[in-house]
């Protein structure tokens, strides 16, 4: 028989499942509520299911929960670390932060990456496998029982690229969103991609009201690929005219991060051209001081350097900000602390 992974199925799949299985179809509607909404981590904590209905659910696969490895904070901004244990096993990694509006949290899309951003730890070993609509939502639902906090928004900027696991995320954002459910605003869910084209441009119809944040690193297509070999697929030429295609479809802006490289890509030239490049597109430019990462030789561009570049593409009547470091004193970049973890328990 099938085994049901509960927790990535729509309502009305839910109900569909249980008819098959010989049960009245409005225990879906109970199931949905005890997972999405009271967030429960066993199907013997639903009290109002009945225990043979509980017993032949969990014959059929275990509630899929994430089990907390460890956690590190940052007592100086806040942050929380999370590493998360799959069931098989598997570590991701999962970010806590808190601002002024309230608590935003980034998850992982996969377990490592294929990318190979030469930039990134998330990549370094490469694509382990895929994450299920149940643990990218898991990650949120064990955060909010652990903290007894309510997650305002979510990042899928954690471990992975979402766009290369794409129906799952499509998955994830329609529950995570459900009015039945948790009902998440998509307008608090941001996406981040490294460039897939096609994917860009489903997402506008799929996912119109998510935001969209693209890595961009230079406004060089050699240079690009250079730090991001997935330019190759996508040249830039390509990449901006389906940002273009994208916020003539949704009516909005697109995030575009770039991550400040000393020596790489934070001349004042390349901020010039960035500002060309991005004219007329509807958008706001994120510069990021890159985190240093123990296998790469990349050093972060000074302060007063980013500012520079910032006044520059501002010139050119770019939106512009500088993020905020967080998290730095437990090594809150991507793939970090799983890498650290991995190594340390092999």
């Amino acid at each position: 028989m099938e085994k049901l992974d509960i927790k990535s199925l729509y309502l009305d799949e839910l109900e569909i499942k249980l008819l098959e299985l010989k049960e009245a179809k409005f225990r879906g509607k109970q199931l949905f509520d005890w997972i999405h909404n009271k967030k429960v981590r066993s199907y013997d904590a639903m009290k109002n299911i009945p225990k043979d209905l509980r017993t032949k659910l969990s014959e059929q696969k275990p509630l899929m929960v994430v089990e907390k490895a460890n956690a590190f904070h940052d007592d100086r901004d806040g942050t929380i670390k999370y590493l998360f244990k799959l069931h098989d096993g598997e570590i991701i990694e999962t970010v806590l932060m808190k601002y002024k509006y309230g608590y935003s949290v980034c998850i992982s899309s996969q377990v490592g990456c294929k990318m190979g951003c030469t930039f990134c730890a998330s990549t370094i070993g490469g694509l382990k496998r895929q994450l299920m609509a149940s643990e990218m939502l898991d990650q949120i639902y064990a955060i909010e029982v652990d903290q007894d906090i309510s997650i305002h928004s979510v990042v899928v900027m954690g471990t992975g690229e979402p766009f290369d696991n794409y129906d799952q995320l499509i998955r994830f954002i329609r529950l995570i969103s459900d009015e039945k459910g948790r009902h998440l605003s998509r307008r608090s869910i941001t996406v981040s991609t490294c460039g897939i084209v096609e994917n860009i441009i489903k997402l506008s119809i799929d996912a119109p009201q998510v935001n969209l944040a693209i890595s961009l690193h230079s406004p060089y297509q050699d240079e690009r690929k250079r730090v991001m070999p997935i330019a190759g697929k996508y040249p830039l030429e390509q990449l901006i005219e389906a940002c273009k295609k994208y916020t003539e479809t949704t009516n909005r802006r697109i995030t575009f991060e770039y991550s400040m490289i000393h020596s790489v890509n934070d001349s004042l030239q390349n901020a010039e051209d960035l500002g060309k490049l991005l004219s007329g597109v509807l958008c706001h430019v994120n510069l990021i001081p890159v985190n240093p990462v123990d296998e790469r030789d990349y050093t972060p561009t000074g302060l007063d350097r980013i500012k520079a570049f910032k006044n520059v593409l501002e010139k050119h009547h770019i939106p512009t900000t500088i993020r905020r470091s967080l998290g730095q004193s437990i090594d809150a970049a991507c793939g970090q602390l799983r890498n650290r973890y991995t190594k340390n328990n092999n």
